[in-house]
């Protein structure tokens, strides 16, 4: 068992890593905003919902809005419910006292592949929430972001 936790630390700090590094932008150097090229263009649900009457947001916009974030919530539950599975299939395959390596590499791709579909699914959804919203409504969400970071 002590050896199975000595196998899984740096694989499960490998991956925990590997998923941050994808989520999180790096550190701002001083002085210096910090440097996110998607977030400067695609706009949050959470920002749409806070500034919704500052931009005049639709009924209609609300509705295509409201539809996306509720089918991306469907989706990803579903991932998240794969993304255990593969990560158990995965534990399961180094656990034993010989790993076989190209099994346990197979299975990394299969749940690195989950991960994929998760953040795609997200960016679909960002993508879906631009798309709803007009020119006027996106400059005003980008200075209303822009205020809120300084």
């Amino acid at each position: 068992m002590k050896t199975l936790r000595i196998a899984l630390v740096p694989v499960l700090t490998f991956l925990a890593v590997a998923a941050l590094g994808a989520q999180q932008p790096p550190p701002p150097q001083p002085g210096q905003p910090p440097e996110d090229p998607l977030g400067r263009v695609l706009f949050p649900p959470e920002l749409v919902m806070q500034h919704q009457q500052e931009i005049g947001l639709r009924p209609e916009q609300r509705a295509t809005i409201t539809k996306a974030i509720q089918d991306f919530q469907t989706r990803v539950v579903d991932l998240q419910w794969r993304m255990q599975e593969q990560s158990q299939r995965l534990t399961t395959l180094l656990d034993k006292p010989v790993v076989d390596q190209t099994a346990a590499l197979a299975q990394v791709d299969e749940l690195l592949g989950v991960e994929r579909e998760v953040k795609r699914s997200h960016l679909t959804l960002l993508i879906q929430i631009k798309n709803a919203l007009s020119a006027e409504q996106q400059a005003k969400l980008s200075a209303a972001r822009a205020q809120a970071t300084r």
